[in-house]
């Protein structure tokens, strides 16, 4: 019998409803058939098993009902196993029932015809099917089923510009859509660059191919049946795109599944930490917390005020340092322990159950006895210190009397043993004398002082100070010292009046050595001066003159060497006396400093000195005589030289002024001098080697000679100079007389007209000379023309005219030169009259080197008319001469 479902609401667009009356296109019905059946396997392979034909397979609907199981995950009513149509027809209402209670409307499909085999309305079921298990739960962006699976291909396909699609038919027949949705989601497979949208085959068979081999997608689909197709059928390819959709979003499925794993274990590994972290902090906080306590129940005391207040500046420490951050340990701890419980509580994991001995309780336990052994301690410090700071005060004072006294007794004993009387003067010793009386006035007045320091260390004994021996070591040195410096004193006395009656004998004799010494001394100490005072001299006078001096002296030694032995004579007198009483007079004599061994050394080095000053006065003699040869040596030549070059300087002066004849006479007349110049050179060089002996003897002046040997150097130069300058003038004008072609008249009279003007006779002409010449030759000066000329024949702004650049200016005006213009014609003259000449054609008409000049220096011509090789004459002419032409 046939079953008809009708729902409140058509489950598709009406577009979509299967209708009975129409009959499948044959190449729609080809494509539906091959898909169906494909997306049917697809899920019956998970069964382990398939269909061949898909109106004939399901007609028993045991199939039909294993294929909603598979894709349901659900178990259907148990199946009919029956041969009969009515068995057949049971299984099939039962597939359709399930469908139906899916929400499905079934729009006139029967059991009946399915398992007659009707083609039309089975794929219309398997259609239905589809619908509702692999299209229906799509949803992308609030739109599902058909819409939604169309808005998540355009979605993934956007970034793809050759791809647009817009439908399930026409949009995917060039293939690039599968291609597009593969890559985007899996780059890997396929090189999406080299696809051609002129190449749908390739396009749809790479698609296919790659999703049936590394996505598990079978081909629903055949590449030729799309292509031959008009309009492709649009079931089939919503059905095989659904695959992919369902292919690519498992895979994000997954990650989904991965993430909420990934987030249950960080909320487990957050947890496992913070036990870690509570179990670490309660460990570190008992530890410090037994480590403490037993120091803060320590209540030794300390012997010394700076122990104890070591003590005190610890606990305070402890208090202000150490304790807060403990206490703020212990809050933490507790809040973490807090919020632990919490987080397991939210996490639904069990509560946090802490090792032994690590509870809240227990720390707050140990805490608790921290507190009960800190309370009393700081107490008990400040009652120490208190006692103690009484003790230290008379041990203070026991200190501050004891290191007052010990500092003035300190070198005393020293003092009192010293032996200085024995090397002591007369004077010196009454000076000890009296010394030695203030001391023992001093001494008595520290009895007391040495009286309280004993009653304060009997005291200190009786309080039981704990550092009673010492005090009692160091009192008992002060009495033993004390009595000590009692005997010594009384020896020290004895001893200085002794001395002083021994000493009182020898003053006199003293007296008497000093005043004989002295003079003596002071005469062998100026004798000692004058023998080895260095002289200087220049002259044979001045060298005889200290030599007779010398004699003089020589003739006063013996009559001194009776003074020496007179004053020897008293020391020795004093020695006597000394070895006869034992006197110990290590000191010296308190009137000189003087003694017989330095009267002794001194005569003995005057004795000496006498000869070696005979031998220098010799030796300097012998010297002047050799530098008084040297100086006339070289006067002699210089006398000679000087006046020579002087001379020789004037007549070239007058050579280059009064031009005697023509400009190569006096060239001729100069090279003559040149070369006599030259040829006097050795006589130059000889009074050269003579200089330098005379630098070297160290000779400074030479009163034979009013010439040095820089003035003739300078001279020597300046004649090399003139006659080189004169010469080279001579020759420049001998060019510009023949690059002018002036004669040698009018060159005479521009000598006579320049020598007239300059009045100094030096050779040049200042600017007012030059500018009055100008007016007596007829020029009617301007500001303006006057400073033109200057700059021609003073380029250089030095203020001076040359005869050379009075030539170049007279010749200008005088004569007609080559211009720049007159250069470039000759070369046009050569070029054939081209505005171009050619390297050859320079070589054919020029000498080579000048030739090769031009070529070196030409730039390459650029005109219209220009061949390969041309050069350019025309502004070569014009560099030549530069920006104008004077």
């Amino acid at each position: 019998m046939d079953h008809h479902y009708d729902g409140d609401e058509d489950y598709m667009p009406q577009e979509d409803d299967w209708d009975r009356d129409m009959l499948l296109d044959p190449a729609w019905e080809k494509q539906q058939r091959k898909t169906f059946t494909a997306w049917c396997n697809s899920h019956l392979r998970k069964a382990g098993t398939q269909i061949e034909n898909i109106e004939e397979d399901f007609r028993d609907g045991l199939k039909l009902m294993l294929l909603l199981e598979v894709i349901s995950g659900e178990r259907l009513a148990k199946p009919e196993r029956g041969k009969m149509r009515v068995h057949k027809i049971s299984n099939v209402n039962k597939a359709l029932d399930f469908i139906a209670s899916k929400g499905v409307k079934l729009v006139s499909i029967g059991a009946e015809e399915i398992v007659d085999g009707n083609a039309k309305m089975t794929l219309g079921m398997i259609w239905t099917i589809i619908l509702r298990f692999a299209i229906q739960d799509i949803s992308v962006e609030e739109t599902s089923a058909k819409e939604g699976l169309l808005l998540w291909c355009q979605r993934k396909t956007a970034p793809y510009k050759n791809v647009n699609i817009q439908n399930f038919h026409i949009s995917w027949k060039d293939g690039l859509g599968f291609c597009a949705l593969i890559h985007r989601h899996r780059p890997e497979l396929i090189d999406y660059g080299k696809l051609r949208k002129d190449d749908p085959m390739t396009n749809l068979n790479t698609a296919f191919d790659v999703a049936e081999k590394y996505l598990d997608i079978p081909k629903m689909l055949d590449a030729e049946d799309i292509i031959s197709t008009l309009r492709p059928d649009e079931k089939a390819v919503m059905t095989y795109v659904s695959c992919y959709y369902h292919a690519f979003s498992g895979k994000q499925k997954a990650e989904t599944a991965a993430n909420r794993i990934c987030k249950v274990l960080a909320v487990n590994q957050e947890n496992e930490q913070l036990m870690e972290d509570y179990e670490k902090l309660a460990s570190d906080l008992l530890e410090w917390i037994r480590r403490t306590i037993p120091w803060l129940e320590n209540r030794m005391p300390e012997n010394t005020m700076q122990a104890m207040q070591q003590k005190l500046e610890d606990f305070r420490d402890y208090r202000r340092l150490h304790k807060p951050p403990k206490v703020q340990e212990k809050c933490q701890l507790e809040i973490n322990f807090n919020t632990l419980q919490t987080k397991l509580r939210l996490s639904n994991r069990p509560a946090f159950m802490p090792s032994e001995g690590k509870m809240v309780s227990d720390i707050n336990n140990a805490w608790g006895n921290l507190e009960g052994a800190e309370k009393g301690y700081e107490e008990w410090l400040l009652n120490e210190i208190r006692r103690l700071e009484r003790l230290d005060h008379l041990a203070e004072k026991f200190r501050q009397k004891a290191a007052i006294h010990e500092a003035w007794t300190a070198g005393k004993e020293d003092m009192l043993q010293k032996l200085d009387y024995e090397t002591a003067s007369l004077s010196e010793i009454k000076a000890l004398l009296k010394k030695h009386e203030a001391f023992e006035s001093d001494l008595a007045a520290h009895q007391d002082r040495v009286e309280q320091i004993a009653a304060i260390a009997q005291e200190l004994n009786e309080l039981d100070y704990y550092d009673s021996p010492s005090v009692n070591a160091r009192c008992q040195r002060i009495c033993d010292q004390w009595d000590a410096l009692g005997a010594l004193t009384q020896k020290r006395s004895e001893a200085l009046q002794r001395t002083e009656k021994l000493l009182e004998t020898i003053d006199q004799l003293y007296l008497e050595f000093a005043k004989r010494a002295a003079p003596f001394n002071n005469w062998m100490e100026g004798a000692m001066e004058d023998l080895q005072d260095t002289f200087i001299v220049h002259t044979i006078e001045e060298i005889q003159g200290l030599s007779t001096a010398h004699e003089q002296f020589k003739a006063t030694l013996p009559e001194a060497d009776k003074e020496r032995l007179a004053i020897l004579g008293i020391h020795n007198e004093i020695a006597k006396i000394v070895q006869t009483y034992h006197v110990n007079m290590a000191g010296t004599n308190p009137y000189t400093t003087i003694n017989p061994q330095e009267i002794n050394t001194k005569w003995d080095k005057v004795r000496q000195l006498v000869p070696q000053r005979d031998q220098a006065l010799i030796e300097e003699h012998a010297r002047q005589q050799n530098n008084e040869r040297l100086r006339r040596q070289f006067a002699n030549q210089a006398n000679v030289i000087g006046p020579w070059i002087q001379n020789k300087m004037e007549e070239i002066g007058r050579i280059s002024i009064e031009m005697h004849g023509t400009l190569e006479d006096q060239l001729a007349h100069l090279r003559q001098y040149e070369k006599s110049i030259v040829n006097y050179k050795p006589k130059i060089d000889q009074l050269e080697g003579d200089h330098q002996l005379i630098q070297e003897a160290l000779i400074f002046d030479n009163k034979h000679t009013n010439y040095t040997m820089e003035h003739i150097r300078v001279g020597w130069e300046q004649l090399l100079t003139t006659i080189a300058r004169t010469i080279n003038e001579i020759e420049n004008q001998i060019l510009t007389r023949d690059a002018k072609g002036i004669s040698q008249e009018q060159l005479n009279e521009f000598r006579a007209s320049f020598n007239h003007f300059d009045r100094k006779r030096t050779g040049i002409m200042d600017a007012e000379d030059f500018k009055t010449c100008l007016i007596s030759m007829g020029y009617n000066l301007g500001e303006n023309e006057f400073s033109r000329i200057m700059s021609i024949v003073d380029p250089n702004r030095m203020g001076i005219i040359t005869f050379q650049a009075f030539i170049d200016f007279m010749s200008r005006e005088a004569a007609d030169t080559d211009t720049a213009d007159q250069v470039m014609a000759s070369f046009k003259v050569l070029a054939g009259d081209k505005n171009y000449i050619l390297a050859d054609e320079l070589r054919r008409e020029l000498p080579p080197d000048q030739a090769d000049y031009c070529i070196a220096r030409m730039a390459p011509y650029t005109g219209p008319d220009t061949v390969p090789g041309a050069l350019d004459y025309m502004s070569f002419s014009t560099a030549l001469y530069g920006e104008s032409d004077l």
